[in-house]
């Protein structure tokens, strides 16, 4: 959901609001008591603060442009909720890195506390013993470079079937960004569940209900002493409705691994897929940790929900940009050729040879990280960023669509220029803090590597089987590349175009 939601109750909120203004008045009287060196921001409202700031379908502009007047460290008073914007990589540093352990724990948002089992997934569960456990078994068991790795095959056939369906529509105009969705998430569906999963469809659809519910801003968690609120919009309801649906497709896809545990014997049976591994962890195979059945499921719909919509999203943002620019194509496109025309298809053992491809990639993830506010983090202990005070419980928005067009960091901005990290060190994993599109410190995405492989690979596909151009005479130019926010940052219009192939398809 784009726009800040207020529902046709929104009136009658604020109305109600008026009659316990004494009750939120007490609570606001904190600021009077806040240090005098806390970061500069717009000038607040009663009640509502800045609120009112934050009414736009594309926040993550709104937020640059009010820190390129109050800084890149930018207090904004949202309701009851102290929060601190950060947009530049000298700040986004000093926050995960040199304060990361301050600000490990995430803050409690409605919206993600119905749909991931009360926070007990991998990306909102609190910091503490629980989140690295998990984080140990993501590392070294789910998300592994070997057990990425051993996905190949699956990735492989996944994208030569996309390549199929396209061929099929060879000369038309065919919805790439509808395919390319549908694509990944099997990848995914197929590593995590070990096959594809029979209600798919179903699943990808309640995904999207819930990214759209999910998305956004919500009235609700600026205020939460006012848990009415939860039941007077009916968020809690369509939150619930929407997870249950979830709920019960993921308690068939862990039924179904036990089930066929149950029928061959332990040394028979490896686990051999995401849910595999953490079922090990329910039924006492691993007795240093124990994860009850929601836990597990919170587990898998994290991964599938934010790995699927990651990857497509940037393969869907790079087509769009390379067809625009004509001459990043050619390039992208002769090297893709030159590499794989004598091996007669696309082999993921040697994407390493993509340079110019990979250049790609990170100048799309530069100017359209995947989800252009990272998740919220909270404020442990009341500290110190770049001399200014920030109070404990505060909650932290690092604006990483800013800071990948932050003129003091890069040279022309706004341009997708994919030379401009020729001969850099500057890559995605976190070090390089003008660059953090999966995030850094010890919240940052564990499933880069995962992702990554896979945009690669499934451009490397497109690019090799097809020739591409806009339907119906149509220029870049007129290509629209407007944005729509939400957990992750999707192209306005589905991309629609038509193939020419250019190189057979593999012989099976």
């Amino acid at each position: 959901m784009a726009e800040l939601v207020l529902y046709s109750s929104a009136l009658f909120f604020f109305i109600f609001l008026t009659l316990i203004v004494r009750k939120i008045g007490k609570k606001n009287k904190k600021d009077e008591e806040t240090p005098c060196n806390m970061p500069h921001g717009p000038r607040k409202l009663p009640i509502i603060g800045n609120i009112h700031n934050m009414l736009s379908s594309l926040p993550h502009r709104k937020l640059r442009d009010m820190a390129l007047k109050y800084g890149p460290l930018m207090h904004l008073q949202l309701g009851e909720v102290s929060t601190i914007v950060i947009s530049s990589a000298e700040c986004a540093k000093e926050l995960m890195k040199t304060h990361d352990i301050n600000f490990a724990t995430r803050p409690k948002v409605l919206a993600i506390d119905v749909v991931s089992y009360n926070c007990t997934n991998i990306a909102f569960s609190p910091y503490g013993n629980y989140w690295r456990q998990l984080r140990k078994i993501c590392t070294l068991e789910l998300l592994s470079l070997k057990r990425v790795n051993s996905y190949q095959p699956i990735r492989e056939e996944e994208f030569t079937n996309l390549v199929k369906r396209i061929d099929a529509h060879k000369g038309s105009p065919i919805n790439l960004t509808e395919n390319v969705l549908s694509t990944i998430y099997t990848i995914v569906s197929r590593a995590a569940f070990g096959k594809k999963c029979k209600d798919h469809d179903n699943f990808i659809s309640v995904i999207t209900k819930i990214t759209k519910v999910a998305s956004g801003f919500y009235i609700g968690d600026f205020f939460p002493s006012a848990v009415w609120l939860q039941h007077i919009t009916g968020m809690r309801h369509k939150l619930e409705r929407v997870h249950q649906e979830a709920d019960q497709i993921m308690e068939n896809i862990v039924n179904e691994h036990k089930e066929a545990k149950s029928k061959t014997k332990d040394h028979e049976r490896e686990a051999t897929d995401l849910v595999d591994v953490l079922i090990q962890y329910e039924d006492g195979s691993k007795q240093d940790f124990f994860l009850t059945r929601d836990n597990i499921k919170a587990i898998i719909l994290d991964i599938f929900g934010g790995g699927g919509e990651t990857s497509s999203t940037t393969i869907d943002w790079a087509m769009a940009e390379m067809m625009k620019d004509s001459r990043v194509m050619k390039k992208a496109q002769a090297e893709v050729r030159e590499v794989f025309n004598m091996k007669g298809r696309v082999d993921e053992n040697y994407l390493n040879e993509l340079k110019y491809l990979n250049l790609v990639v990170k100048e799309t993830l530069r100017l359209h990280p995947p989800t252009p506010l990272l998740l919220p983090r909270e404020c442990g202990e009341a500290c110190e960023i770049h001399g200014l005070h920030i109070p404990a419980k505060s909650k932290v928005i690092v604006n990483a669509w800013a800071i990948g067009r932050d003129p003091n960091s890069w040279t022309e901005p706004e341009r997708f220029y994919p030379e401009r990290f020729i001969d850099s060190n500057i890559d995605y994993k976190g070090r390089n803090f003008e660059f953090i599109p999966f995030g850094a410190g010890r919240r940052m995405c564990p499933g880069s590597t995962f992702g990554f492989r896979t945009i690669e690979l499934g451009l490397a596909m497109l690019l090799y089987h097809f020739d591409w151009k806009f339907p119906s005479g149509m220029t870049g130019e007129e290509l629209n590349m407007g944005e729509v926010f939400g957990i992750t940052m999707r192209r306005k219009d589905d991309l629609y175009l038509v193939p020419s192939p250019y190189h057979p398809l593999p012989v099976t």
